[in-house]
């Protein structure tokens, strides 16, 4: 038996007024700059943002447990909902005290965003 699912067909859009990131891969618009915490370097792997809130067009996968640079955490990735792209990692849960800020932020890592709009 097939189930038919009903298709996704528009976006969520931001402020036009307002700097904003969009996924690199289809202009989905992603966060708002004024949500955005800090640059984080993950050393020898890719690069990202740490966001307080990721606002629009972005789903998120089921939370495991990974090792990071910084530790234990449970994690969840994250994925464009236009085009599927996974973007990064939202922080479900921090097993370290010094790291329990994270929880409930997200990484976008900076390969899969473009800024757009209000950008001089």
């Amino acid at each position: 038996m097939v189930k038919l699912t009903k298709a996704k067909t528009f976006q969520a859009y931001l402020d036009s007024c307002h700097r904003r990131y969009s996924c690199v891969h289809c202009r989905a618009h992603l966060a708002n700059h004024d949500d955005l915490i800090s640059k984080v370097s993950h050393q020898a792997l890719s690069e990202g943002v740490l966001w307080a809130r990721c606002s629009v067009n972005v789903g998120c996968g089921a939370a495991e447990e990974r090792l990071l640079l910084t530790g234990l955490h449970a994690v969840a990735d994250i994925y464009c909902e236009n085009c599927h792209t996974t973007l990064g990692w939202k922080y479900e849960q921090a097993f370290e005290l010094s790291q329990k800020y994270k929880e409930g932020k997200f990484i976008i890592e900076l390969s899969h965003m473009i800024k757009d709009n209000g950008w001089d």
